[in-house]
């Protein structure tokens, strides 16, 4: 199958689908400043994922795993969408998050 059949398939399913999910890489968030969890400074580099993301680490320690959530909530809050996202939201019937 051709590039530009591809993309009408692709395109018409979209259109007849009830609802679509975007699944990105980390490029995307961060281009807009939010850190990636493996990159040079990401967040993975002070701590492990095991010490944050994990029923047993909130056991261990809910303050540190609630107050890392919260910095990245922060993080996130303050971050401006990157030209590459800006369809998702003008594409028709989206919903805001």
């Amino acid at each position: 199958m051709a590039v530009e059949e591809s993309v009408d398939a692709a395109r018409a399913r979209i259109r007849r689908a009830d609802r679509v999910v975007v699944l990105t890489g980390a490029g995307i968030s961060a281009e807009s400043g939010v850190p990636t969890f493996r990159g040079a400074d990401g967040l993975w580099k002070d701590y492990r994922a095991e010490e944050l993301a994990t029923p047993q680490a909130f056991a261990h320690d809910p303050r540190l795993v609630w107050e890392w959530y919260d910095w990245r909530r922060q993080v996130v809050a303050g971050a401006s969408p990157t030209r590459p996202t800006w369809p998702l939201p003008a594409s028709p019937g989206a919903v805001p998050a």
